[in-house]
């Protein structure tokens, strides 16, 4: 075999999905398919308050299965939450996990189960590929149109200790089974649906681009951006609409199932960067961050920018090179003012002496690896000046 044809290799793994209006209904039914007898429930507060978290209380109850709950987890899930979910599964006697929310509450999930199995302390599985047991059955039913946890291979996890969020990529954290219900996302506040609308358009934007992409992840990218440009402002414009729920919550899965097997690029080693120290929300740190990097990484996949840009209805063929990156940019920028997306950086705190330090723990973030141009500090540093 020409071991030159290795390089063309690719995987694609995805959970079992089930799509649509009512699935979450299902988890007591899958809980059971998968031989629980006593089942973990992670979420968070204000799952609980919109009513979301009680449904799938009562499908496990329907379902004869007895189950412990832990809500106990912050925007940005932290290491001591993750640890302090997994002794609550041992004490509890538990042998499947319910994730149901956001990206907060199915990355702590992720990490309760890793740290179930695999003893020692979350921290000690960042990377990629450091997971060596197998982690318990994972039912997880997003509420929120944008981390895409639920069909993904990474967890998003914040060391305390080191003030930064470290990527935990592994098939172990893969759901067997995700129940996408777009209505969940009804209740999302209009900031919310913004900003994880936005995560959702980086997610395809960067899977595209990436070094891994294939076949596969770019017709769920490219997928994936036509729905955000042609949904966003109205899901943010008209909450309860549920064409424009339906078509975000797909896209985010779209996005999803693109950079789970292609994984990401610079965007996201500086949202983890920024996020990890600052605490800051992470769909909007790549709200800020994504039109720079689409014109850092330009020169190097300009195609397929193109291509991408065809997908957002944007008409740049008669554009000089030189001008195209900066359309698209462009597009996307007035599509972040749209949402109501309008901070910088020095907004939330962040002075020009935190940049240094930013940009030397996004060099060394796990995204950075497929990012179609090499970055170093300076370079990363850079980006940040542009929009503090």
């Amino acid at each position: 075999m020409d071991h030159r044809l290795l390089f063309n290799l690719r995987k694609f793994l995805v959970p079992e999905i089930v799509y649509g209006i009512g699935s979450l209904e299902l988890a007591g039914r899958h809980a059971r398919n998968l031989g629980a007898s006593r089942v973990l429930l992670v979420s968070d507060p204000g799952i609980r308050a919109c009513g979301w978290l009680e449904r799938v209380e009562t499908s496990l109850q329907e379902a004869d299965l007895a189950s412990a709950t832990f809500t106990d987890i912050s925007p940005n899930p932290r290491d001591h939450e993750v640890m302090a979910g997994a002794e609550r599964y041992r004490s509890e006697g538990c042998d499947l996990i319910v994730a149901v929310g956001g990206g907060s509450p199915m990355d702590c999930a992720k990490g309760i189960g890793v740290v179930a199995t695999n003893g020692g302390h979350i921290t000690d599985f960042e990377g990629v590929d450091e997971i060596a047991n197998p982690v318990p059955p994972l039912v997880f039913i997003p509420t929120t149109a944008g981390s895409s946890a639920d069909v993904s291979q990474f967890a998003i996890i914040s060391d305390t200790r080191r003030r930064v969020k470290i990527a935990i990529v592994s098939k172990m954290v893969i759901p067997d089974i995700a129940l996408v219900d777009p209505q969940t996302t009804t209740t999302m506040p209009p900031e919310l649906t913004a900003a994880t609308g936005i995560d959702t358009l980086c997610h395809a934007f960067e899977a595209a681009v990436s070094t891994a992409s294939s076949p596969l992840t770019d017709m769920a990218a490219d997928s994936a951006i036509a729905l955000v440009v042609d949904n966003l402002p109205g899901a943010c414009r008209e909450p309860d609409n549920m064409r424009y729920r339906d078509n975000m919550m797909m896209a985010s899965l779209m996005a999803g199932l693109a950079f789970s097997n292609a994984s990401l690029g610079i965007v996201h080693a500086m949202a983890h960067s920024l996020g990890g120290r600052m605490d800051l929300a992470h769909g909007e740190c790549n709200a800020l961050l994504l039109e720079k990097a689409i014109v850092f990484n330009y020169p190097k996949t300009p195609d397929v920018y193109d291509r991408l840009a065809a997908r957002m209805g944007l008409e740049i063929d008669a554009l000089p090179p030189e001008r195209r990156a900066v359309a698209i940019a462009d597009s996307v920028a007035s599509l972040r003012r749209t949402i109501g997306i309008t901070q910088r950086l020095g907004d939330y705190g962040i002075h020009v002496d935190d940049l240094g330090q930013l940009a030397a723990m996004a060099v060394h973030d796990p995204c950075l690896a497929t990012n179609p141009r090499e970055a170093d500090p300076a370079d990363i540093e850079t980006l940040y000046r542009q929009i503090l």
